[in-house]
């Protein structure tokens, strides 16, 4: 063994003890939204934006309809020029219901993504004093917007993103999601990043996500993001410009989510913004390197025989599995592929940066930006 290389192990397992403790510190300061909030006494905007999701938005439109403590609500639908009935959906499921209303999308303009543009769309058309976007594959438990509005309000933040419980099935999907929430349960100090506007102390989910409509008016909306792969954290980042206040809390009681279906659904959706997750390729670079060392290494080192290398991996193991266990995820036997779930993220960022590069990215149909390295 080298110098180097005993170095990087005791580096990696150091580092992976460390981080698994600020996890549990961060679980601690996570925010909680009431199992049994008040009832809010305001107008509350749901806006979906939808693009071919036949499958998947009659439920999540059945779940937002069913919500409780919330007697002043509307939903806005936009149907961004779905192609598979997704509107028609839509109609038979709000039937005559006053509260509901299906807007038409357009193209979107010029140095527009169509998700932003989309979502901007909505904003638009809606009269709520809280704006509370969704995505179509969320199902959200009766109390979810009551809950989720009442922990904005209560504690003074401006943008709050109630995480879902991540439903993963397939083993690609066990292999790479639990990623996301053990991703910012780890690394981010929560409750430093909902005043910090240092835009790499950013943590949202478009998936669920409620901001106070005067602020996002006041950050530009999502004209400030219109180019953002990922608009969620971008417009974060555009609320804290502001002087505004944000960030994760607690969603796993109010509603889940399956993202993707399979490794090529798996595939194909990280594939299309990795590439801008880190900041830049320089950046992407120095987090997986870090990873690596940090969750890779020691458990090569482990296979090798080494003890302290086996120390990082069990530090690793535990990391993850107190976070699924806190979340809602799967924890065994799932924690023990941990650092292959690393490795995955890294050959999935190299992918998405690959195509990026030659100007292959697509998402449902329209091109995303990419080629200019």
């Amino acid at each position: 063994m080298t110098r180097l290389w005993r170095r990087l192990v005791w580096a990696g397992s150091l580092g992976s003890a460390a981080l698994t403790a600020h996890s549990l510190v961060n679980m601690r300061a996570l925010r909680v939204p009431d199992d049994d909030p008040p009832p809010v006494d305001e107008r509350v905007s749901v806006l979906l934006p939808v693009r071919d999701e036949a499958a998947h938005v009659g439920r999540c439109l059945a779940s937002v309809l069913e919500q409780v403590g919330v007697e002043d609500l509307e939903v806005l639908v936009l149907d961004d020029g779905s192609t598979d009935g997704t509107a028609d959906v839509v109609r038979q499921v709000a039937g005559d219901d006053p509260r509901v209303r299906l807007l038409t999308g357009t193209p979107p303009p010029a140095g527009w993504l169509g998700k932003p543009n989309a979502c901007a769309r909505l904003a638009e058309a809606a009269s709520g004093s809280v704006l509370v976007f969704l995505d179509a594959d969320v199902r959200l438990a009766p109390h979810a917007v009551a809950a989720t509005v009442d922990l904005l309000r209560r504690t003074g933040l401006d943008l709050v993103s109630p995480y879902p419980r991540q439903l993963a099935r397939t083993p690609a999907e066990r292999l790479v999601q639990p990623l996301l929430q053990w991703s910012w349960l780890t690394t981010l100090p929560l409750r430093l990043a909902e005043s910090s506007p240092r835009p790499s102390l950013a943590a949202a989910n478009g998936q669920l996500l409620a901001v106070d409509a005067a602020t996002y008016a006041k950050a530009g909306g999502h004209g400030a993001v219109r180019g953002e792969v990922l608009d969620d954290i971008a417009l974060l980042r555009a609320v804290k410009a502001v002087g505004g206040t944000g960030g994760v809390v607690d969603g796993s009681h109010l509603a889940t989510c399956r993202m993707y279906d399979g490794w090529a659904a798996v595939r194909d959706g990280y594939s299309k913004s990795l590439w801008s997750a880190f900041g830049s390729r320089a950046g992407a670079a120095a987090t997986l390197g870090g990873l690596g060392v940090l969750y890779v290494v020691p458990a090569v080192a482990a296979l090798r025989g080494s003890r302290v290398g086996l120390a990082g991996y069990v530090a690793a193991v535990a990391g993850r599995y107190a976070v699924a266990e806190r979340t809602g995820g799967r924890s065994l036997p799932d924690s023990f592929a941990h650092p292959a779930s690393v490795a995955v993220l890294g050959w999935l960022t190299a992918r998405s940066w690959r195509l990026h590069d030659a100007g292959a990215l697509t998402w449902k149909g329209r091109v995303l930006p990419g080629g200019d390295g």
